[in-house]
């Protein structure tokens, strides 16, 4: 009798448990700020009219597939703005009580949204690469997707330092992403015991990055710019604007190998990743969008995954909860990277390797082998606790 008893509790624990997940209903956004910009370098770059917004719908059949077994439901509803008309926009998803927004837009506008949202929201930023929102801007309702420029430097860095190829040659633009994208490969080499011999800066004079005659001026300015260089093992490229960096191959003065904004690349994702279970992942978003994925695309498909695994696990749709779920030590997921992701709980920072692309393949991933670390050789990458001046996150 005690056994039946038993097993009769068991199944209404069972019961009562569906009876709940069956009532979590997961309503997400995600916002997307479309900026003004000059055609791209290249026709292969062109921005489609869903990017982003394609990985949402991807990463919501995925939530549904695994939700489905519980009962919970995902919607995910995809909202697009120009600058002047973003906050407007962002304040009627606010409006209509959306309290899990997925945001795609530059670092400063990122962090006036986070405001905008305040307390009881979770901001999940799937675009800005900005140090300062992982440090003194950090926001306690706002966790971060997209790796930190510190964190591509770094992945580089680490590169070229197992190549051992110590000596650089940096190349910066002089809009003020580039300059940003320069300071950050300064402190990965000092922080990996590289050294830059020479630095030169490509003045950005305002000309069309895309013309008939654009290679035969490219073939030659770029020569005669980095002619006379101190001896150097690589060139490094930082190229916020996307103006110069992807002619530096080839065009050289000196033959080198470049890394950075051209050349080997620092990426989250690319249409060609096939490793780790990824070839099927791909072709789903193929067979939905109808073309291959963007950085922009996997990082949103991430953030709502992120959602959908902490939904699962912790059983609530509250942010409050969800974030406390996400920041600590039993959340992880898995995203097509050979190893479980999680957060960095001093600014809410998710760890992940990053893919170093040359425009065909993945030619490596980092951190490399021999990066060590006391927490995760995954925080070798970008800012570790000591480094981060965020204290919204108790640190």
């Amino acid at each position: 009798m005690r056994y039946l008893c038993t097993a009769l509790l068991a199944l209404w624990a069972v019961a009562v448990t569906a009876s709940a997940a069956r009532a979590v209903e997961v309503a997400a956004a995600v916002f997307r700020i479309d900026y003004p910009t000059l055609a791209p370098i290249s026709r292969f770059e062109t921005v489609p009219e869903d990017m982003g917004f394609a990985g949402a719908v991807l990463a919501t059949e995925d939530n549904m597939t695994t939700g489905g077994f519980l009962g919970h439901s995902y919607s995910t509803e995809t909202v697009s703005a120009p600058p002047e008309e973003a906050d407007a926009a962002f304040a009627a998803l606010l409006e209509r009580g959306v309290k899990i927004i997925v945001v795609l837009a530059r670092g400063e506008d990122v962090l006036r949204l986070a405001d905008m949202a305040g307390e009881g929201r979770l901001v999940l930023n799937a675009g800005a690469d900005d140090v300062a929102l992982r440090s003194k801007q950090c926001r306690a309702n706002l966790l971060h997707i997209a790796p930190s420029m510190a964190m591509k430097a770094d992945a580089v860095a680490q590169f070229a330092v197992w190549k051992k190829w110590p000596e650089w040659f940096l190349i910066h633009g002089s809009n003020p992403a580039d300059l940003a994208q320069a300071e950050a490969y300064r402190r990965a080499a000092t922080k990996f015991g590289a050294r830059i011999v020479e630095e030169r800066e490509f003045e950005d004079t305002g000309g069309a990055r895309r013309t008939d005659s654009g290679h035969v001026l490219v073939q030659r300015q770029i020569p005669v710019f980095s002619q006379g260089a101190e001896d150097h093992d690589i060139v490094i490229a930082a190229d916020g604007s996307d103006l110069f960096a992807p002619y530096l191959p080839f065009h050289l003065w000196t033959p080198a190998p470049v890394m950075g904004a051209g050349g080997l690349r620092p990426v989250t994702f690319h249409g060609a990743q096939e490793a780790w279970g990824a070839s099927q992942f791909q072709n789903r978003f193929e067979e939905i969008s109808g073309r291959y994925m963007r950085e922009e695309d996997y990082q949103v498909w991430l953030a709502l995954r992120v959602v959908g695994e902490a939904v699962t696990r912790a059983n609530t749709n509250e942010p409050a909860a969800l974030r406390d779920y996400l920041l600590g030590p039993d959340f992880e997921v898995a995203a097509f990277k050979g190893v479980p992701l999680t957060f960095r709980s001093w600014n809410g920072q998710l760890r992940q390797p990053i893919l170093l692309f040359d425009g065909r393949i993945t030619a490596s991933v980092s951190p490399q082998e021999g990066f060590l670390h006391q927490v995760s050789p995954l925080d070798t990458l970008g800012l570790d606790a000591p480094e981060s001046a965020c204290t919204a996150f108790g640190g």
